[in-house]
């Protein structure tokens, strides 16, 4: 192992350019992943607040008693599937919201015309569908009816629940496209600069095989100089991210709740994460391009 590691510092001392670039790379690459991380928490945070907001409404029949609203309260909680969670609100209790909400227009009513209702979230977003057709199934006339005598009707939102589902299904497929060309950037970018060096090696490289000695012995003070590049390049990345951190996010998240609300993850274990990354990265990049290049 003193051979190997001797052996990649000599490298990366005679090749300071290509070396230079690979720790530039790693450095941005690096920069970008700390940055998307805490973002894509962030964002997919908002998804899920907006996604708990899907929900199916049951209205019961004007005059429903009490003994119906608790009828009603078991058939949803016990015998209705794709129920996530149950919520209660009383007429009276809807009525006080609705005038806080417009009290000019809620004067000039004699009597509360709204109903006692259930407001039903499914255990999935995607189940609201099904949780509608379990409480109101569909009949052979088309119409709808309700699986118990005190509900009047069950509405599921499906304007507003077809908005939420899209969004967060176009949240989902933009974190997941982003983490990919991020990881294939990162790849390619180490394997290229990586394979600058060997390219200004080559001669080298071909004695080697021709005394004898083998394609692991060969690569190995390759994939430790990627490491040590990777290595360096972390470093520097979490250097210039706590920079910012401290220099330009603390202050703003003090004067502005948007950025101080996400909840994201700790800074330490970005750190971590950012430097297993940077030497993950650069260690694989090494290592495809060493593969291709020992092949003489």
């Amino acid at each position: 192992m003193g051979f190997f590691f001797r052996e990649a510092w000599r490298s990366l001392t005679r090749n300071a350019v290509p070396s230079f670039a690979a720790m530039a790379s790693v450095v941005v690459t690096m920069l970008v992943l700390g940055v998307f991380i805490p973002i894509i928490q962030a964002t997919t945070g908002a998804a899920n607040d907006v996604r708990q907001k899907v929900l199916v409404d049951v209205y019961l029949k004007t005059g429903a008693k009490d003994a119906d609203v608790e009828r009603v309260r078991r058939v949803l909680a016990d015998d209705t599937p794709y129920v996530g969670n149950v919520t209660y609100i009383s007429k009276a209790q809807a009525y006080a919201e609705e005038k806080k909400r417009n009290p000019e227009a809620y004067e000039l009513l004699g009597s509360n015309p709204l109903p006692d209702t259930f407001r039903v979230t499914p255990d999935k977003p995607e189940n609201v569908e099904k949780l509608r057709d379990a409480l109101a199934p569909v009949t052979a006339g088309g119409s709808r009816a309700t699986t118990d005598p005190a509900i009047d009707e069950v509405r599921n939102r499906r304007e507003e629940t077809d908005k939420i589902l899209s969004a967060t299904r176009v949240v989902k497929l933009t974190v997941g496209v982003l983490a990919v060309l991020l990881v294939l950037a990162s790849v390619l970018l180490i394997a290229n600069t990586i394979r600058l060096s060997l390219f200004a090696r080559r001669r080298e490289v071909e004695v080697m095989k021709l005394v004898g000695a083998t394609d692991w012995f060969i690569r190995w003070p390759f994939i430790i100089e990627g490491v040590l590049v990777g290595a360096m390049g972390g470093v520097l990345a979490v250097l210039l991210l706590g920079v910012g951190k401290v220099a330009l996010l603390d202050p703003l998240a003090q004067d502005f709740a948007l950025l101080s609300s996400p909840e994201t993850i700790h800074f330490g274990l970005l750190i971590g994460v950012i430097l297993m990354a940077s030497v993950g990265v650069a260690a694989l990049g090494s290592g495809l391009s060493l593969r291709r290049f020992l092949r003489v």
